[in-house]
């Protein structure tokens, strides 16, 4: 695998979206060498840094096949840094990787946390209010990483994929049960085994520290 592309955006006004109205989903492609940190790529913006960003979603990750299929499905070509990711590599299928993989380029190393989940502002970017439907439909949904080891790299580097020697959570899975009202216990111990982001797992931890319906109807009967 190649990375294709190291994309920085910086913060733009943008209509309809979050509060703040401003964004840096609007990336564009450099050519120079962009160093990595444990924070992000330097010279990038991060406005809602509520939902997006911190060293768990440092990097957001997309791959050259899912572009493929998106301009297909979309009808046009796409140049990357559309959905608003730091690094564009070659090969790569999202909804294929776990969390807790990684990926080594150059000096840098990047450990897979949790999918992309879609936001008005991804909406309002694409041009398309029913987009956030249609990306989770599509189930490619990139993947945020953490910086294990910070750098600088540039296109046309060699990326080098290693995967998670414990429990193998796919993104794919991740990503799904966000949507789903109750995953399920099981689901989330399993998860909460992997390397997973700290949005994911402070929501899990409080998810099961609430009592079940079953646990609640069985003490009210008492």
């Amino acid at each position: 695998m190649r990375l294709l592309s190291v994309n920085v955006g910086r913060e733009t006004p943008i209509e309809g979206a979050r509060k703040s109205g401003k964004t840096g989903i609007f990336k564009r492609p450099v050519e120079d060498p962009v160093e990595i940190t444990p924070g992000g790529l330097a010279a990038d913006t991060i406005s809602d840094t509520k939902n997006h960003g911190g060293i768990d979603q440092a990097v957001y990750v997309f791959g050259a096949p899912d572009y493929e299929w998106w301009s297909e499905e979309l009808g046009r070509d796409l140049p990357p840094g559309t959905f608003g990711e730091n690094l564009t590599v070659s090969d790569l299928e999202s909804a294929a990787l776990c969390v807790g993989d990684r990926l080594r380029i150059g000096p840098v190393v990047l450990e897979v946390t949790a999918p992309r989940i879609p936001c008005l502002t991804l909406a309002v970017r694409m041009g398309d209010p029913a987009f956030l439907k249609r990306f989770r439909r599509a189930e490619r949904p990139g993947a945020y990483c953490r910086v294990v080891r910070a750098g600088e790299v540039r296109a046309n580097d060699p990326v080098e994929y290693t995967p998670y020697a414990g429990e193998r959570v796919p993104v794919l899975e991740v990503f799904r049960a966000f949507f789903e009202p109750d995953p399920g216990e099981e689901t989330l111990r399993r998860q909460l085994e992997a390397p997973i982001a700290v949005r994911a797992r402070r929501a899990y931890e409080e998810q099961l520290a609430k009592p079940s319906a079953r646990d609640t109807s069985v003490r009210s009967t008492r």
